[in-house]
């Protein structure tokens, strides 16, 4: 249950992501929106979901271009 709500939220991070990024013309966020829809179904460990996560949402603020 605690891997579904986690999958939830990040998929709905992830579309805000892939919005923002359509607006504004970025590439690293609209990769990272990408990833951040899909990687739940590939990890089943919360707490890898949380730390693979983090690091997703990070990463447009870490790498700008």
């Amino acid at each position: 249950m605690t891997t579904f709500l986690i999958g939830i939220i990040t998929g709905a991070l992830g579309v805000a992501y892939i919005t923002y990024a359509r607006r504004q013309t970025k590439f690293v966020p609209l990769i990272a929106g990408v990833f951040l829809c899909v990687y739940p179904y590939f990890i089943d460990s919360w707490i890898w979901l949380c730390i693979v996560g983090a690091l997703l949402l990070a990463a447009p603020f870490v790498i700008d271009f």
